[in-house]
C-alpha cells in the first residue's frame, strides 16, 4: 500500500495554492485523481475544506518540495515518522462491581489466615480496599467479622495469581531482612 499523506485532500488544496508543482505531482503525492487537483485549483472540488501545511505537519520538507518544483519528473517523497508504541501492559481499574464487594472482607480473611507474612498494606492493594478495613479485620473488629467466610480471592477473581505470588515474594524478602538486622544488632550488641 501506497503511503499517503494524512487528510490528502486538504494538503493537496495547500499544495496547490502554495507550491508551483504539476497537478501530477501533487496527485500522486495524495493519491488522487489529476482530474481531482485540477478541479481543486479551479475551485471547483474540495470547496470549504481548510488547507492543511504538510510542512507544519512533518510530511515534507521544503526542500523537497523546491526539488520536485524544478523536476517536473520528480515525485514528492513523503517523511515518515517512527513513533514508538508502548505495549506495556496497563493495570486495571481497581472498580469492583457491587456483586464482589461483599466477597472483599471474606477474601481479606483468607489472606490473613493462609499467609499471615503479607503486610496490611499489601493485602489492602492485592484486594482493592483500605488498610483501615484489613487491620479491623485481623483484630476482629470489623462490624459484620461473626458472619465472614474465608474466600480465595483468586477463585473470586479479585486478584491474579501473578499478583499474589509478587505480594508474597516481597513480603518473604522484608522478613528476611528484618531477620537479618536482628541477628546482627545481636551480635554487635553481645
Amino acid at each position: 500500500m501506497k503511503d499517503i499523506p494524512l487528510m490528502p485532500k486538504a494538503t493537496a488544496v495547500w499544495l496547490v495554492e502554495n507550491t508551483s508543482l504539476s497537478f501530477k505531482q501533487i496527485a500522486n503525492f495524495c493519491n488522487l485523481h489529476e482530474v481531482e487537483v485540477q478541479g481543486i485549483a479551479d475551485g471547483e472540488v474540495a470547496k470549504g475544506i481548510k488547507a492543511y501545511n504538510p510542512i507544519i505537519a512533518g510530511q515534507l520538507t521544503r526542500e523537497e518540495i523546491e526539488r520536485s518544483s524544478k523536476d517536473v519528473h520528480r515525485s514528492l517523497q513523503l517523511l515518515k515518522k517512527e513513533l514508538n508504541i508502548s505495549t506495556k501492559e496497563r493495570k486495571k481499574p481497581k472498580y469492583t462491581p457491587l456483586s464482589k464487594r461483599q466477597d472483599r472482607p471474606d477474601a481479606i480473611l483468607w489472606l490473613i489466615k493462609k499467609y499471615p507474612e503479607l503486610l496490611n498494606a499489601q493485602i489492602a492493594r492485592l484486594i482493592g480496599t483500605t488498610k483501615n478495613t484489613v487491620v479491623s479485620i485481623k483484630k476482629r473488629t470489623y462490624w459484620n467479622f461473626n458472619s465472614l467466610s474465608p474466600k480465595d480471592p483468586i477463585a473470586i477473581n479479585l486478584c491474579s495469581q501473578l499478583d499474589l505470588e509478587n505480594a508474597l515474594e516481597k513480603a518473604k524478602i522484608k522478613i528476611k531482612r528484618e531477620r537479618e538486622k536482628i541477628e546482627k544488632e545481636k551480635m554487635d550488641s553481645g
